[in-house]
């Protein structure tokens, strides 16, 4: 991907050393236009990120993930197809600062990410994470969340009400109550959301905002753990529950 004009790859490894000077400039140095930027944090194949730019012509979408085998379906895709509101960063998401300055984005998607039930700073909706969001996302910008895992959903669910977080919509079957949401957003699928629907799995969505104000704190609650992992695997741990 390194010859792809929409793919900037800055892992870990090296972003020290490299500095990121499209860093607040995005829409100047790469989109050349002044619409609002969304981010797709674990965007896997980058199906997601792609089929909402078709979607949202006058949005600039992001898909942000490691692991550039993946990536390479959704950036081939975006340069075939023509789509210049798309592009991809491969990077790590535990330094996502690093490439947006403050008011730079105004939504994060994220889409079936790892529940990480066993370490809660690596959760993508922990309060570690929304700290980093916050340094990027306008004052009240929006997170999605659509997930298949009950335990993720839960702990997510927790952390926002504890914190106060306004939530504009919340449902634990989405496909279920597609009558009082964005029909449009519901005919996109990826790969394992279609399997997992198949396999008779709810999926749950919510959609909260993040105001730049106040601390944050992670709620104290036990959680009962998924009993799958992903697709076809069953749970690595013999406990029953994790904060």
């Amino acid at each position: 991907m390194a010859s792809y004009e929409n793919v900037f790859q800055y892992p870990y490894s090296v972003v020290e050393h490299v500095p990121f000077e499209m860093q607040g400039h995005w829409r100047e140095q790469y989109f050349h236009n002044d619409h609002p930027i969304v981010l797709e944090l674990g965007c896997g194949k980058g199906e997601y990120t792609v089929e909402l730019a078709k979607l949202y012509p006058d949005t600039n979408f992001i898909g942000v993930d490691i692991k550039g085998a993946r990536m390479w379906t959704g950036a081939t895709q975006a340069l075939k197809e023509g789509l210049k509101n798309v592009a991809f960063l491969r990077t790590n998401i535990e330094i996502i600062e690093r490439f947006f300055s403050e008011d730079e984005v105004q939504e994060i998607w994220l889409t079936f990410s790892d529940p990480q039930m066993k370490n809660p700073r690596k959760r993508l909706t922990s309060t570690y994470f929304m700290e980093r969001y916050r340094k990027f996302l306008v004052d009240g910008g929006i997170i999605h969340l659509k997930t298949d895992s009950n335990f993720l959903f839960t702990y997510t669910t927790y952390m926002v009400e504890h914190n106060h977080l306004p939530i504009e919509f919340r449902t634990e079957d989405l496909y279920g109550q597609s009558s009082i949401f964005n029909s449009q957003l519901l005919t996109i699928q990826t790969y394992y959301e279609s399997m997992w629907i198949a396999r008779g799995l709810n999926i749950k969505y919510m959609k909260w905002q993040l105001p730049r104000a106040g601390s944050l704190e992670e709620p104290n609650v036990e959680i009962e753990l998924d009993d799958y992992r992903s697709y076809h695997r069953s749970k690595r741990s013999s406990l029953d529950k994790a904060k």
